[in-house]
């Protein structure tokens, strides 16, 4: 995590990233704005878009990318997993231990130079799951 004191904040940076914080689930960025407006009346859904962008470029928040091109701000900056209900979407936070094979053997079949590794699990939350 870098060291926010070494960055110059603006106010609406500042809210933006208390709002995710003070989370303890991932956020769309209409429930950020949300959050950031009872903060910080004036500020606009585009400067909280770009604060987001700002703030994850900056490595103080981090964002998960669905393949609708959706997104979900995230406060934890570790390695770690999900899992989503095909339900009603709910994600879950997971620590999985991944073997260092699997990151040798991802980046042997892909070709990519791989960064990192995530595992997105997807089926049925408990409360969906009425078997």
């Amino acid at each position: 995590m870098k060291d926010i004191e070494s960055l110059e904040l603006t106010k609406q940076r500042q809210s933006v990233l208390q709002v995710i914080r003070e989370s303890d689930k991932h956020l769309t960025a209409n429930e950020v704005f949300d959050g950031a407006r009872r903060l910080l009346p004036s500020i606009s859904f585009a400067t909280v878009y770009n604060s987001l962008r700002y703030l994850k470029q900056e490595e103080l928040i981090g964002e998960i990318r669905f393949d609708t091109g959706a997104k979900l701000y995230d406060r934890r900056l570790t390695r770690h997993d999900h899992a989503i209900c095909d339900d009603y979407g709910k994600l879950v936070d997971l620590e999985l231990p991944l073997p260092d094979e699997l990151l040798e053997v991802a980046a042997d079949r892909s070709k990519f130079k791989v960064a990192s590794i995530e595992l997105t699990l997807r089926g049925l939350c408990p409360e969906c799951n009425h078997e």
